[in-house]
């Protein structure tokens, strides 16, 4: 028997660790002096902090498991015909896994107990089966049998509630952060959001005083990217585990929502609903990609519904993109104020869905035949579909009233290669950009079909280009008015046309304003106060800019982003900005810009991957009052320049403040550290004797050369 030695871990620790102080690592540790007080962060927030621990809820390990309730009591030998009925029913619920149905039989009784358990292949077909519409209310086996559907988790769950109620303790409210208080800056500022690197950047863009405030800033914010909800009110960041919405002057989150792997998010325009998509890769050769879209309630963070299936279901006429990949966004939210309506495109049909019950209008689709794409109007729910030509039947356009589903306007076509929809921002007017063949059939002409939709019965104008042949390369209405613009031509140089719906008197009619020719221009971007337009050259026209007034119809100033990307007004129409993203290798930066062309500030970012106004909420004035106002504005210039400055001349008095405080407490830090400072001057004087009097010096190393030996021999090619 061999007796094993003890060791003393301080003699080790001296052995192993001799220029550490004594009894490292073992002395003066004490783990319960580690172990944070109980309520102290160290002044460090996490973003778990409102997560509650009655809130956190354990599971059994059978979340993949379902129980189907209410079946009949069959007798023994009844009961392998009552198991094919459960099969079939499992087989509607999704995938079950191999020999994952169990149905127990009463060993008195020898009948089966009305129960049967069903295990899915994975949780999330488990989720989809209790959220299935047939099953939600009850499934009608037969008339005395209703089958039900419950989480095989929730029994233990449930059986472990008490028996009598206990109160359960009240939490103090929490005055919520102000969501629109960015809106009030007394300085009239709008807000950028910037992400360059790992970093994300919330700014105010003081124009006046041509730079960039930071209101706040992260890093690691995000894992791809981050979105503005419509309104402005709140900003979404994407994570592995789903996304996050925050808002608030201290962009504190409001709420979070689980979805794994979550690639595309898009807000309903009043803010209310968010979709999140993501898709999942085939399991077999002969599996298609698998698309996952959930809609969530944004105040709650409660998942409505959802919406999965293999991507040839979802990736159907516009929505489908090169080789069959699928378009973002798959659903398309009506206009309004209230969220009524969304919708997605089928094979020869469109499905509606209202709010806030997610289910579909009139429980069936719409048939249209031939449906290739559809817009909504941006201010009420109507929607215009385009539907391809089949056969005999030609193509057409119609616009659709919902909820009653009835065709306000439509209109045949023949020859159709391509159709583009281009709503009005304000509604007012739905254009049809069509490209029909020649009678050869080996090029195109093309034509624009507008519906006046505020106008009785819809009246429709139809007008071409004067070369109709020519190929169209944009198409942009102005935000409000009744102007829009054209970016036409076959060449390097294209043409910019301006046309207006209305004449001086407001008559309809299509009438040409204007044509600029042989313009360096691939992409128009309107003011959204309308009016000023800015003509730009992205990518290739190596940023060529040109800010045009239409009202005038006169170039204000030229200019130019060289490798400009991006072009973005800022929601108030005061403000452009000119951006070079990642896409460009080198000069990545932001440029703000006024309405009329002049430069006011530059910024740098390496890496610079999103540049994003923070958009502001609609206007709650009526039309008419919102031009009785741009009609006397003058009268009121003054006041608010008056305003300005003085509001500008106390920003410039609070900077100066801030600085002779921050000296301030400069000089009283000093004066605290005075007889400090005696001390060690002394010490030191103490401690260099003599040669403390000695000025400072540097040593520095100096190559010299030196000729040590010079000799002259004559050379010889012997």
């Amino acid at each position: 028997m061999v007796q094993s030695e003890e060791y003393d871990p301080y003699e080790v620790a001296k052995q192993l660790y001799p220029d550490l102080p004594q009894g490292f690592p073992y002395d003066n540790f004490d783990l319960e002096e580690l172990i944070l007080p109980p309520g102290d962060d160290m002044g460090i927030k996490s973003d778990d902090d409102d997560v509650r621990d009655e809130d956190v809820q354990t599971q059994s390990g059978f979340g993949s498991c379902i129980v189907i309730q209410n079946l009949p009591k069959a007798p023994e030998e009844k009961y392998e015909k009552l198991m094919g009925v459960v099969r079939t029913i499992a087989s509607k619920l999704g995938d079950v896994r191999e020999n994952g149905i169990f149905m127990p039989l009463d060993d008195a009784t020898k009948t089966t107990k009305g129960f049967a358990f069903v295990e899915m292949a994975r949780k999330e077909d488990a989720d989809a089966a209790l959220s299935d519409e047939r099953f939600i209310n009850g499934y009608q086996l037969d008339k005395n049998h209703k089958l039900t559907l419950s989480r095989f988790d929730d029994f233990d769950k449930y059986a472990k509630v008490p028996d009598e109620y206990v109160q359960p303790e009240p939490v103090a409210y929490k005055q919520p952060e102000n969501l629109h208080s960015w809106l009030a800056d007394k300085y009239g500022r709008d807000q950028y959001v910037i992400r360059h690197g790992d970093n994300t950047a919330v700014c105010f863009n003081d124009g006046k005083r041509s730079r960039a405030e930071v209101a706040y800033q992260r890093e690691y914010w995000t894992e791809s990217f981050v979105q503005w909800s419509p309104q402005g009110t709140m900003l979404a960041t994407m994570h592995r585990q789903g996304m996050a919405v925050w808002g608030g002057p201290n962009f504190t989150r409001i709420n979070r929502f689980g979805h794994q792997n979550v690639r595309l998010i898009d807000f309903s325009p009043n803010e209310k609903y968010i979709l999140s998509y993501t898709s999942h890769e085939p399991a077999t050769a002969r599996d298609s990609f698998h698309v996952l879209i959930n809609v969530w309630d944004v105040r709650s963070g409660k998942q409505l519904r959802k919406f999965e299936g293999p991507v040839d279901e979802y990736a159907v006429g516009s929505s489908a993109g090169p080789n069959g990949a699928l378009k973002w966004p798959v659903f398309k939210w009506a206009g309004g104020r209230d969220d009524l309506f969304f919708a997605r495109l089928g094979r020869g049909k469109i499905s509606i869905y209202e709010c806030p019950s997610m289910t579909m209008l009139g429980k069936e689709s719409l048939k249209l035949d031939g449906v290739q794409d559809f817009e909504w109007s941006p201010v009420e729910p109507v929607l215009a579909a385009y539907s391809a030509e089949q056969g005999n039947q030609p193509a057409r356009i119609v616009l659709i009233k919902v909820p009653e589903k009835t065709e306000m306007r439509q209109k045949n076509m023949l020859n159709v290669s391509d159709v583009k929809l281009f709503w009005h921002p304000q509604g007012t007017y739905l254009a049809v950009k069509v490209e029909a063949w020649t009678k050869t059939k080996k090029s195109t002409i093309t034509s624009f079909q507008i519906f006046c939709v505020k106008d009785k019965d819809v009246p429709l104008e139809v007008f071409e280009l004067k070369n109709n042949k020519e190929r169209v390369l944009n198409f942009a209405w102005e935000p409000k008015g009744h102007r829009f613009a054209v970016v036409h031509g076959d060449g390097p140089r294209p043409n910019i046309s301006f046309f207006s719906m209305r004449d001086d008197k407001g008559r309809l009619g299509v009438r040409e304003l204007k044509m600029l020719e042989s313009r360096a221009c691939n992409a128009i971007s309107w003011s959204p106060q309308g009016r000023i337009i800015v003509l730009a050259g992205l990518k290739n026209f190596n940023g060529q800019l040109e800010f045009f007034n239409v009202d005038e119809m006169e170039t204000m100033a030229t200019a130019e982003h060289f490798m400009a990307t991006d072009v973005e007004w800022d929601p108030t129409g005061r403000y452009v900005a000119t951006v070079v993203s990642h896409v460009q290798q080198m000069e990545n930066g932001v440029k703000i810009w006024s309405f009329g062309g002049r430069e006011l500030y530059s910024s740098q970012r390496d890496k610079l991957y999103q540049f994003s106004w923070r958009p502001r909420m609609p206007s709650l004035l009526p039309a008419e009052k919102e031009a009785e106002i741009a009609k006397n504005l003058k009268q009121y210039t003054k006041r608010y320049d008056e305003e300005d400055e003085q509001l500008l001349q106390q920003a410039d008095a609070d900077v100066l403040q801030e600085r002779q405080r921050a000296l301030d407490e400069w000089k009283a830090y000093c004066e605290s550290r005075r007889n400090y400072a005696a001390l060690q001057m002394d010490f030191k004087r103490e401690l260099y004797g003599p040669r403390f009097a000695e000025k400072e010096y540097t040593i520095q190393k100096v190559m010299v050369e030196q000729v040590v030996d010079q000799k002259e021999e004559p050379y010889s090619t012997k």
